[in-house]
C-alpha cells in the first residue's frame, strides 16, 4: 500500500497548531472533513473514538511519532491526515518525548486487512530515522507530499 494513496492531500497539515494530544486529534479530524472525506455531522464521534482509543494505550510510539487511528462503519474508504508539529504534541509516548510527526488513521471496520496495511506502509517509513527527519522539517503540504511519494517508491511492492 502506498502512502500517496491513503493520505488526503488537504488533510495535510505542515503547521499543526495543536500542542495537546486531544486538540491534535481534533484538528487532524477537522482537516478530513474540510476535505469532504468525512461528514461534519461524525466529526465528534470520530474525535471521541480515536481519542478512546488512545486512553485504552497511546499510540505515541516513541521517536516523536504518532498514529491515532479507528475502525469505524462510518467511512467507506481508508483515510489519513498528516499533521507536523514544529513545537512538538505530548502524547504521553512510550518514550516520554513530545511527537513532532502524526498520521492520523480512519478506516473501514470490515476491512481489517487494509487497515493493517495501511499501518504497515505508515511504520515502515516512520520507523526509519531519515523519512522522520524529513517529515519533521517539511515546511509545506508539497515537501509533505514530495516525502511521502519518495518514500512510497522506497518501499518494496506488497500485495
Amino acid at each position: 500500500m502506498k502512502l500517496r494513496d491513503i493520505v488526503v492531500k488537504k488533510a495535510v497539515l505542515p503547521q499543526l497548531a495543536a500542542t495537546k494530544r486531544d486538540d491534535a486529534i481534533r484538528e487532524l479530524v477537522n482537516a478530513l472533513v474540510e476535505a469532504g472525506k468525512i461528514t461534519a455531522e461524525l466529526r465528534d464521534t470520530f474525535v471521541k473514538s480515536i481519542i478512546a482509543r488512545e486512553n485504552r494505550g497511546s499510540t505515541g510510539f516513541g521517536h516523536g511519532v504518532a498514529v491515532p487511528h479507528a475502525k469505524t462503519t462510518s467511512v467507506k474508504q481508508l483515510v489519513v491526515a498528516v499533521g507536523v508539529s514544529k513545537a512538538g504534541v505530548d502524547f504521553n509516548s512510550l518514550d516520554k518525548q513530545p511527537v513532532h510527526s502524526i498520521f492520523l488513521l480512519l478506516s473501514p471496520e470490515d476491512r481489517p486487512e487494509e487497515h493493517l496495511d495501511a499501518m504497515e506502509a505508515i511504520f515502515g517509513n516512520l520507523s526509519r530515522d531519515q523519512f522522520r527527519r524529513f517529515m519533521r522539517q517539511a515546511d509545506s503540504v508539497e515537501d509533505i507530499m514530495t516525502l511521502l511519494e519518495e518514500a512510497d517508491q522506497k518501499q518494496p511492492t506488497s500485495r
